[in-house]
Formats: C-alpha cells, sequence, structure tokens
C-alpha cells in the first residue's frame, strides 16, 4: 500500500491538518480533519457504529482528484 499525500490545508494554523490522501491500493481516499463530535449534527448523518465522520473545509476539496480533472465543477 502506498499512501499519496494530496494536500494539506494551507491555512491551517499549525500546518499538520487537515491532510488528504490517496490510497492508491485501495482506490480510495483518507481524510484527515476535526473528528464530529456534535450531537446535534451527528444525529443528521445515518451514521453506523463502525463508521466516523471527520470535518475539512471547503476550500480542500481541491485536493480530490477527480475536481482537479474537472475544471469546471461549481463545487
Amino acid at each position: 500500500m502506498t499512501l499519496h499525500k494530496l494536500g494539506k490545508d494551507p491555512e491551517s494554523p499549525s500546518g499538520g491538518s487537515p491532510t488528504i490522501y490517496l490510497d492508491d491500493a485501495k482506490d480510495s481516499y483518507l481524510v484527515q480533519g476535526l473528528k464530529v463530535e456534535d450531537a446535534d449534527r451527528l444525529t443528521q448523518l445515518d451514521l453506523p457504529t463502525h463508521e466516523t465522520v471527520v470535518e475539512i473545509p471547503r476550500r480542500m476539496v481541491q485536493f480530490f482528484l477527480e475536481v482537479k480533472a474537472d475544471a469546471g465543477s461549481d463545487i
């Protein structure tokens, strides 16, 4: 397995998070971000007990390959 760092949040005060990775072996993304713990927000999700949710700022979408490939995207 090889993880490829696609990008870190350029506005992160510490420079360490959030970060987006591509796992080329599983053809999937790993997203490092703030763990969502707000009960009101979590109740609005259909979240299985074996999963969690992390939050990243909208500006991080630029690091997903599909968004880069689709320059006409209106996200």
